[in-house]
C-alpha cells in the first residue's frame, strides 16, 4: 500500500508543472475572447432582466383591461336579457288580455239576462210590501210579542173569550189581570180550557186523530220569502199530508207533532217558554218564523179553532183534527186573527 501511494505522489510531482501551465493558458484565452469583441454585450445582446416594478405595472394593466372587457360583456348580456324579459312580459300581458276578454265574453253569454227596470221594480215592490219591508221595522220586543201571538199566546188576535165559562171548566182567572197564572185569556164558550202538562198522566190507551202540516200561504207571497228558503217550499205547499195518526190518552198537540215529524223524518225545532208553560214552534221543514216577513211563523188549529194558548197545553181528544199552518201576516191569511173581549 505504501509503495502505491509513493508512486502516485511521484507522478503528481511529475505533472504538477504541466497542470499549472495549462491553467494559465486557459485564463489568457478567456481574457482575449472577452476583451477582443466576443462578449455578448458587445454583440448587441442584453442580459439585463426586466425590473420587478415594470413587470407589476404591465400585469396590473392587463388585469384591468380584462376586467373592463368582462364587465362590458356582462352589461351587454344584462341589457339583452332585460330586453327579452320586457318583450316576454308584453306578450304575456297581451295574451292575458285576450284570455280575459274571451272569458268575459263567455261569462256574459252564459249569464242570465238582467231583469228589466220594470222587473227589478216589481221584485223590490214585493219585498217592500211584506210586513216590515225589506229592512225590517220591528224591534226585538215587537218580534217576540208577534211570535207569542203566532204561537197561541194570550194577547190581541184571539177569539173573544168567556170568563164565566172558562171558570166553570176549572180555569183559574186572576180578577186583577183577567188572565190565568200563565197569562192566558179566557177561552170562548164550548172550547177546551188549557191543561197543564205537569198535571197530566199519559196512559197506554191508544186513540186516533188527524194531522196535517202545510205552508201553502207562502205560495201567494213567494216574493216575500227569503231567497235561500225557496227550494224548501213544496209545489203544493203540503209538508205533511192529512193523515189519521195515533195518540195516547193524556197527550198534547206537542207530543203528537213531535212523534209524527220524527217518524216522517221531517225537521222540527221548538223552544220552551216557561212563562207560558208551553213550547212554541220555531221551524218545520227548515221554514222558520220570520222567513216570510216579520209577521210570519207557524200556527196550529184544532177543529178549525186557533187556541189562544200553547200547544203543550192542548190535550187531545178522540177524532180531533189538528192542522199546522204557516202564516205570512200574523194569522190574517189563515183565518186566525179575531177581535178580543171578555165578559
Amino acid at each position: 500500500m505504501k509503495e502505491k501511494l509513493s508512486k502516485i505522489g511521484q507522478k503528481l510531482k511529475l505533472y504538477k508543472r504541466q497542470l499549472i501551465v495549462g491553467a494559465a493558458v486557459l485564463v489568457v484565452l478567456t481574457a482575449a475572447f472577452w476583451y477582443g469583441g466576443g462578449a455578448p454585450g458587445l454583440q448587441g445582446w442584453s442580459v439585463q432582466q426586466p425590473s420587478v416594478a415594470t413587470g407589476a405595472q404591465d400585469t396590473a394593466a392587463e388585469r384591468q383591461a380584462a376586467r373592463d372587457a368582462h364587465d362590458a360583456a356582462q352589461q351587454a348580456q344584462r341589457e339583452e336579457w332585460a330586453s327579452k324579459v320586457q318583450t316576454d312580459d308584453s306578450e304575456q300581458t297581451e295574451q292575458k288580455k285576450e284570455q280575459d276578454a274571451q272569458v268575459g265574453s263567455e261569462q256574459e253569454a252564459a249569464a242570465p239576462a238582467k231583469p228589466s227596470e220594470g222587473q227589478a221594480d216589481a221584485a223590490s215592490d214585493g219585498i217592500e210590501s211584506r210586513p216590515g219591508g225589506s229592512e225590517g221595522g220591528m224591534t226585538v220586543q215587537e218580534k217576540l210579542e208577534a211570535a207569542v201571538e203566532i204561537a197561541g199566546g194570550s194577547s190581541p188576535g184571539v177569539e173573544q173569550g168567556s170568563q164565566s165559562y172558562s171558570a166553570s171548566q176549572g180555569m183559574v182567572i186572576d180578577a186583577s189581570t183577567g188572565k190565568d197564572q200563565y197569562l192566558t185569556d179566557p177561552v170562548p164558550e164550548g172550547k177546551p180550557v188549557p191543561v197543564e202538562p205537569q198535571n197530566v198522566k199519559v196512559s197506554d190507551v191508544a186513540k186516533t186523530c188527524t194531522l196535517s202540516v202545510r205552508c201553502d200561504t207562502i205560495l201567494n207571497h213567494m216574493d216575500w220569502l227569503n231567497v235561500d228558503k225557496v227550494e224548501l217550499v213544496p209545489p203544493d205547499g203540503v209538508i205533511f199530508a192529512e193523515a189519521s195518526v195515533t195518540f195516547y190518552e193524556g197527550e198534547s198537540v206537542f207530543n203528537l207533532l213531535q212523534r209524527e215529524m220524527k217518524k216522517a223524518k221531517i225537521h222540527m225545532e221548538f223552544e220552551n217558554t216557561p212563562i207560558y208553560n208551553s213550547a212554541y214552534i220555531e221551524g218545520i221543514n227548515n221554514l222558520y218564523e220570520f222567513d216570510c216577513g216579520e209577521l210570519s211563523g207557524w200556527m196550529y188549529k184544532v177543529n178549525d179553532w186557533f187556541p189562544n194558548y200553547g200547544w203543550s197545553r192542548y190535550q187531545l181528544k178522540e177524532g180531533d183534527k189538528v192542522e199546522w199552518v204557516y202564516t205570512c201576516d200574523l194569522g190574517v191569511d189563515v183565518g186566525g186573527y179575531y177581535s178580543t173581549g171578555g165578559e
